[in-house]
């Protein structure tokens, strides 16, 4: 049996992903998660916040999942949990195993990878010190705590700034437990400002900005870290260490997106997110094969997420009924001055629209986002802020991808004009 579409992943990505297929006239539909259960890392959420953009109410990450997994019923999507994906072909076949049915390869007309992200680990940037228990990354501390009920440590010290040690430090202050610092290497948090307010500042927690950990005591269990202010180089200086004595160090130093799978199977990467480089519908560089969410790049709302998996299946389903579009005379998509990344990386020529995600690579008060074809200005966008901690989106009408003259554009962030 051939699927029309099989999507590897059932957490919020994979889930909206199957969901739009289905509503564009797709009926054999599979859904593939590693886990026992649909929803993916929202489970483990149970911090609220989820669902503001798109149902406009406050969920947990739990609800905001369960919503998605009810919508499942009476459609016919199959779902098939507890599954582990080995690998994924260009020729669209997904090699699987499990359980109860053992080895499989599947055929599909179109796949959507929706395997989300992971984090970085002590290895990934190498502390020095000893090496005790009680070094955890956020994510693996808060499925510990929110899923299994462990208590992880007693007096804490975060290391990164990012949302889910934000998000840390207020549950374990909730448990119990003594937040002593969140410690930053970078001159600016990586989270989203409301997190900021809202888990370190209402529980008076420090942030200490440009400052990493130098070392890390203990033997059998964490005992101490020193950390120390960094310079321009990231380099500590001497002479502004500072001790803590704790049990516990919670790593929260970025996410990276879950993509074996995709490398194995000879599709493009862009370097910049090391996510999958997509078109502005979301496929890849092999023709029906499409990806969305964290496997993408990081995004910081799961609302955001589930728009752009939507946007994915929909094409999925596009694909399954009306063949490839052509990939002549596309429309490049470029990072100009402080913008990190920019997703999507090409833009079909006859696309009605497109949507374009970025980060800027620093902090900007009174600012624009500027679109240039070469030396004419296609749009240009005033902000209040700008941060590296929260995404920019920017909507392409038709009517400014029909003034597109050459063959690329580029983004800008710039300072506001002075008036």
């Amino acid at each position: 049996m051939t699927y029309d579409l099989i999507v590897v992943g059932g957490g919020p990505a994979g889930l909206a992903a199957a969901l739009a297929a289905n509503e564009k006239g797709l009926t054999n539909i599979l859904i593939i998660e590693r886990d026992r259960e649909l929803g993916g890392i929202l489970n483990q959420c149970i911090h609220n916040g989820f669902g503001l953009h798109y149902f406009k109410e406050e969920l947990t990450g739990p609800e905001y999942a369960g919503r998605f997994i009810k919508m499942l019923e009476g459609t016919g999507i199959q779902v098939m949990c507890d599954t582990m994906v080995l690998e994924v072909t260009q020729e669209k076949q997904v090699h699987c195993i499990n359980p109860e049915r053992g080895y499989q390869i599947l055929d599909a007309k179109s796949i959507v990878l929706a395997m989300g992200c992971r984090e970085r680990t002590r290895g990934a940037i190498s502390i020095p010190g000893t090496r005790p228990a009680g070094v955890l990354t956020a994510g693996a501390a808060q499925r510990y705590v929110n899923i299994e009920g462990h208590m992880v440590g007693k007096r804490v010290v975060i290391l990164g700034s990012g949302d889910i040690g934000l998000i840390m430090a207020r549950r374990m202050t909730l448990e119990g437990a003594e937040v002593l610092a969140c410690v930053e290497v970078m001159p600016y948090s990586g989270g989203l400002q409301r997190n900021i307010v809202q888990c370190l500042n209402d529980f008076d927690i420090p942030l200490y900005l440009s400052h990493t950990i130098i070392d890390i005591r203990g033997k059998n269990r964490v005992e101490g870290v020193t950390i120390a202010k960094v310079g321009a180089d990231r380099k500590p200086i001497k002479g502004t260490e500072i001790d803590f004595d704790c049990d516990t160090v919670l790593l929260s130093v970025g996410l990276i997106p879950e993509n074996e799978l995709t490398r194995n199977a000879g599709i493009e990467l862009d370097m910049k997110t090391n996510g999958v480089a997509v078109w502005e519908n979301m496929e890849t560089s092999v023709p029906g094969v499409f990806a969305s969410g964290n496997v993408v790049h990081v995004h910081d709302l799961v609302d955001y997420v589930t728009g752009e998996s939507q946007k994915a299946g929909r094409a999925a389903a596009e694909f399954v009924k009306q063949g490839m579009r052509s990939r002549e005379n596309a429309i490049t998509v470029k990072e100009g001055k402080d913008v990190g990344f920019i997703v999507p990386l090409k833009i079909h020529r006859e696309a009605m629209d497109a949507e374009i995600f970025f980060r800027v690579r620093r902090i900007f008060d009174e600012s624009a986002i500027t679109i240039k074809d070469g030396d004419k200005v296609l749009a240009h966008l005033k902000r209040a802020h700008m941060a590296p901690g929260e995404m920019e989106r920017v909507k392409l009408s038709r009517s400014l991808l029909d003034a597109i003259e050459g063959d690329e554009i580029t983004v800008f962030a710039e300072e506001a004009e002075k008036e």
